[in-house]
This record gives structure tokens, sequence and C-alpha cells, in this order.
């Protein structure tokens, strides 16, 4: 999981929040509703879901504003079949 830190909060208090909890199939992007697979905390406390793609496409523009991410799309690897 990466993090970031602002001026108001430290590294320590950011590792030491509570897990953010794993997406499920139930949890869609926010942008086409494909099922998410990122959760983007901001500074502002709101989240976003974001599918690999969407999130992929908005990934360097998400930097300066992100608290937390919680980034599962190691689990689209083992969704491709092997050739």
């Amino acid at each position: 999981m990466t993090t970031a830190v602002d001026e108001h909060q430290t590294q320590a208090e950011v590792e030491a929040a509570p897990a953010l909890p794993d997406l499920t199939a139930h949890d869609r992007c926010d942008r086409c509703g494909a099922q998410a697979y990122v959760r983007v905390i901001l500074f502002s406390l709101n989240d976003l879901l974001f599918c690999g793609h969407h999130y992929s496409h908005h990934e360097a523009a998400l930097d300066e504003h992100v608290l937390r991410i919680k980034d599962q799309r190691s689990a689209l690897d083992s969704l491709t079949p092997e050739v």
C-alpha cells in the first residue's frame, strides 16, 4: 500500500491508521462502473474507487492529493489465463 503525508500528518500517523478494507466485487469504479481494484483516500478524507485502467490513467494527477491507497490490481494477474 502506498502512503503519502501532508504537512499536518506524520508518516507514523499514516502508518498507524487502521488498514483499509479489501475491495469486493460489489465495489465499482467511480468513473465507469467496472469492478474497482483501487481505493484512494484523499487528504479531504473523501475516497475514490477505480478500476485498474482508470487508476493507471489518473495516477499521476492524483499523487499530490492522496493520503492513502489500497491497490489490489495484483488480483488481476491471477485472473489472466496462462497460454
